[in-house]
């Protein structure tokens, strides 16, 4: 990794060290100052540069800095009475910045700017701005820092002057308004030393040697805290994915996307350009996720020849795909970001040389089929007949590419109807039904010469595409069509430069939110360790893509599916369309890539998955009281994403007797734990963000009617207790007496809803999930060589699957781990597990760093990061294992076992470090219940840097190695 892992602890300075300067040698003024650009004395290549641009007030305090950072940094500093209309001044200004590779700049120019008519209100501004792109066309990628002017005293009074201050205020109120346009922090001078006037000189610029301690500390702080975001950047930078040759087809694709819209990208060496589009909720009629189509893009003459130098790289930090082709004198450049903020994939090219060029869409669902293949057949999962019907290419737009593929019938009706649901119909709303999904393909640069194709009518050096995404339900096609046209016009009167800012801007938030990055010392597992850093992140980075819109990410391939027409196995030949499992929600893999979000603090990714399971609140309770007459709702294993069965799940021939709702699939038949997974999950995300509205919309509205249904769906036996009969004990086990998942769930869910404020749950409630813990029945055990051990259920048979039901105890429900009873007895029901594999959705990773065993975990954690498909080239193309490729269960679990291995949370206590193996070096950044954030830097086995925000909560942290 070319980053240092920095090793900081703020400095308090004291005062007795602070300066070896009298009081006279501080009061320096723009005649007879020392006046010049002093260089840093010892300059060391390991340390990150920063360079200080002040005048005489930061003359006071900047050796005191220089001294503070000698350690992490090279410090140069620039003492100048310059203002904003000296002569030469961004000249000079540029000069020094570009003398160095700076990573840090902090900056004022203030004080010698105030005397009246020197510089006009109305110029301040836009001189300042001149200033602020000086600094960033010229020290290119420096963190920037601006410390605001100190206010202005009276002579030998300490009060504010009453002729000079407003002035200043006013001007440091502009330049905040400034700063937050260019996204650089301020360090509040002014406002540090506003309130501690005694602490002036009194000679109305300058200030005591209190004074100047102050202004150092606070300056090394907010250096410390931009050096740590450099070091970030560069740390991400690690991560990005590079490729010095074009790719043969789509399994060489690169994937990128906005939460909502992707594209799989690739380059052919033929000159062309190809991506898949894809959207979260391009429903078909058939209710397959299809993709909404392919993009090409073909420049002549062909910059990607063989031999020809090339480079793609998916700059992580900035969500952006960058490539250059061709020799010096004839390079193109493309860029390719699909836009954070607006519905649309945009491409900008650049050539050294005039080039011709050309955009069409290649649809391949050109005719009605029917799916006949076996194999193809089980990408529409639930269905016996299955019809794909054709896209629409429009033809009379005069400048746009626009096609769409519109549902004109929809399975929904006759998938309620065969459920017993039919009294639903109309109570719901069709979600498929005229579901209209396509895209518009816009470039000011390039002419439209037939439907499906755009062209460059003369060779040119550079031009734009702008490709739009959009979904809808509509009266009629011509609707969708002017609604994608109303987007794509609104869109591209926008500055397609501040678009491209905010873009990056989205993205470097996201890296911001938390971290891991990971090296060792030890040789012989250098690669893999770092490997674990990298699609750790590339993990998360696939999450960002596609966990924005309007449908839940699919665990089977998310948004990045790609045709299998180059595979060389029983998959080969078919579509991009394909996926194995469908267009159906199984909860025991959808939830993976979720629980990875909460000490991510990847909130806003969660919302999709609650809004889904708000959304199909009222069907569920619609079949329970159809199909068991209480109330309360159960969720379902496998579900259509509007609440209901998969429909062979449920059954086309059913046997006689099968009781209305009881499954003919014995999979799922009773396996109605995700309504208490989802439960448990949600008011997690509660815990970490204390996000009340999102809790009495979206959370509190499911969990209770879950809890309901649990209350009163099985009868008790004798002794008052719950008897949870018939039941299963996840997919494993078709037939169960008292499975553990049941018990330990509700258990864990009751006891998480009483820590919520009486504000959001009633007298009556807290009664009810009292009562239910003291209804449950004993957690099941059982005995293996004499060892008592956690069993999956009272009594169970019919083993039908490859999962470890008695391990929910400790992943998800967390009633046995570090900091908890019984732990022994939990390692060894661990170490007795029947399923001992990893890698898709198998979840050993994870249960192993709840228990602290670190060396199982990180070797697990390990196994799963360097274990991607070798067919394709992105790294984090996993699987497709169970599922399908990118199989998003197996990077997941190996995330959440990799954060698990660094933080756990129970409630107010925090486990740092509780499966961390010791020659793991590491800097993270996590978050914890109560919006806490975690973060530090682990190296040789030691602690060198430990932050926690909110303070008051370090009383709460337990270290695993002490």
């Amino acid at each position: 990794m070319r980053y240092l892992l920095l090793s900081i602890c703020f400095v308090i300075i004291t005062t007795s060290s602070l300066f070896s300067q009298t009081d006279e040698q501080l009061g320096l003024h723009s005649e007879g100052g020392p006046w010049k650009f002093y260089p840093a004395k010892e300059k060391k290549d390991s340390l990150k540069n920063v360079l200080l641009i002040g005048d005489s007030v930061m003359n006071g305090f900047h050796q005191s800095v220089i001294d503070s950072l000698k350690k992490l940094a090279n410090v140069d500093c620039w003492l100048t009475p310059m203002h904003l209309k000296s002569e030469h001044l961004f000249s000079d200004l540029a000069k020094v910045v570009s003398s160095n590779d700076y990573d840090v700049i902090q900056f004022n120019i203030g004080l010698h700017g105030w005397p009246e008519g020197r510089i006009e209100d109305n110029e301040y501004v836009p001189l300042l701005e001149k200033y602020v792109q000086t600094l960033i066309d010229n020290a290119k990628g420096a963190k920037l820092i601006w410390a605001s002017t100190t206010p202005v005293t009276d002579q030998d009074k300490a009060e504010l002057n009453k002729e000079i201050n407003p002035t200043i205020t006013e001007r440091n109120e502009w330049a905040a308004g400034v700063m937050k346009k260019y996204n650089i922090p301020v360090n509040d001078l002014y406002g540090l030393v506003e309130d501690k006037l005694h602490l002036a000189k009194l000679d109305r610029f300058h200030w005591k040697s209190e004074g100047y301690h102050l202004m150092a500390n606070q300056s090394v702080k907010t250096i410390i805290c931009e050096l740590i975001k450099a070091q970030l950047v560069n740390a991400i930078d690690d991560c990005n994915v590079i490729w010095d040759s074009p790719s043969k087809n789509s399994l060489g694709s690169m994937p990128a996307g906005n939460g909502d819209i992707g594209i799989n990208l690739w380059v052919e060496e033929n000159g062309d350009l190809l991506f898949f589009l894809s959207k979260t909720d391009a429903w078909s009629e058939n209710a397959r996720l299809l993709k909404l189509g392919k993009v090409r893009l073909s420049l002549s003459p062909n910059p990607f020849n063989t031999g020809e130098p090339f480079s793609q790289e998916l700059i992580l930090k900035d969500g952006v795909i960058h490539i250059e082709a061709g020799k010096a004198e004839e390079k193109v450049s493309i860029d390719i970001w699909v836009d954070a903020n607006h519905p649309v994939v945009e491409l900008d090219v650049k050539s050294q040389k005039k080039i011709t060029a050309s955009v069409t869409t290649e649809p391949w669902r050109l005719e009605q089929r029917e799916i006949s293949d076996n194999v193809e057949i089980h990408s529409a999962y639930g269905l016996e007949t299955v019809l794909v019907e054709k896209d629409t290419i429009f033809e009379k737009d005069q400048g746009n590419i626009i096609w769409a593929h519109r549902n004109e019938r929809s399975i929904w009706k006759n998938n309620l109807t065969m459920q017993g649901l039919e009294g639903y119909l109309k109570m719901g709303k069709d979600p498929l039904l005229y579901n209209t999904f396509g895209g518009l393909i816009h470039s000011n640069n390039l002419q439209k010469t037939t439907p499906a194709r755009l062209e460059s009518k003369e060779a040119i050096t550079e031009f734009s595409v702008s490709v739009f995404a959009l979904t809808a339900q509509t009266k009629s096609l011509n609707k969708w069509e002017k609604e994608i046209n109303n987007i794509a016009r609104k869109v591209t009167s926008e500055s397609r430069e501040k678009r491209l800012k905010a873009h990056a801007n989205w993205w470097q938030s996201f890296w911001n939110r938390s971290h891991i990055f990971v090296n060792t010392s030890n040789k012989t597992e250098k690669e893999r360790v770092a490997n674990v850093s990298k699609n750790y992140n590339l993990q998360r980075y696939m999450n960002a893509c596609s966990g924005r819109g309007n449908s839940p990410i699919k665990f089977n391939g998310s948004i990045f599916t790609v045709d299998t027409k180059n595979l060389d196995n029983r998959f080969a030949g078919f579509d991009a369309d394909f996926r194995q499992w469908g267009g159906p929600y199984w909860w025991q893999n959808t939830r993976l890539p979720y629980w990875s979000m909460l000490e991510a603090g990847d909130f806003d990714l969660m919302k999709p998955l609650f809004k889904m399971y708000r959304d199909v609140l009222d069907i569920r309770k619609f079949a329970t009281k159809t199909y068991y007459g209480h109330d309360g709702a159960f969720y379902i294993e496998t579900m259509r994403h509007w609440g209901t069965f998969a429909e062979s799940n449920y059954g086309y021939d059913r046997p006689d007797g099968l009781p209305l709702g009881t499954t003919v699939n014995r999979f799922i038949r009773y396996y109605w734990q995700s309504g208490l997974e989802f439960s448990l999950m949600a008011l997690d995300y509660y815990a970490f963000t204390k996000d009340e509205k999102t809790l009495k919309e979206l959370i509190l509205p499911v969990v209770t009617e879950v809890m309901t249904f649990f209350d009163q769906h099985w009868e008790r036996d004798e002794n008052g207790k719950i008897l949870f009969d018939p039941a299963m004990a996840l997919e494993t086990y078709n037939t169960a007496v008292n499975p553990l998942p049941e018990i330990i769930g509700i258990n864990k869910v009751c006891s998480e809803l009483l820590k919520l404020p009486e504000s959001v749950i009633t007298d009556k409630q807290r009664k009810q999930y009292n009562r239910l813990i003291t209804e449950l029945p004993e957690i099941p055990m059982r005995k293996v060589e004499g060892k008592v051990l956690l069993a999956p259920a009272q009594e169970y048979r019919g083993k039908q699957n490859v999962e470890n039901p008695e391990l929910y105890a400790i992943f998800p429900y967390r009633a046995y781990g570090i900091g908890k009873p019984d732990l022994e007895m939990a390692r060894n029901t661990f170490e007795n597990r029947a399923v001992r594999e990893t890698g898709g959705w198998q979840q050993n990773a994870i249960k192993a760093a709840y228990l602290g065993l670190k060396e199982e975990a990180a070797t697990l954690t390990t196994t799963n990061f360097n274990t991607s498909n070798k067919a394709y080239r992105f790294p984090a193309m996993w699987g497709p294992n169970y599922d399908w490729t990118p199989d998003q269960d197996h990077g997941s679990v190996a995330m959440i076992a990799l954060q698990r291995m660094l933080l756990q949370y129970d409630w107010d206590r925090i486990y740092l470090l509780p499966a961390w193996p010791k020659e793991w070096n590491v800097q993270f950044k996590l978050c914890a219940p109560r919006n806490t954030v975690v973060e530090g830097v682990i190296r040789n086995g030691k602690i060198e840097r430990l932050e926690v925000t909110p303070s008051s909560r370090k009383k709460d942290l337990i270290i695993g190695w002490e």
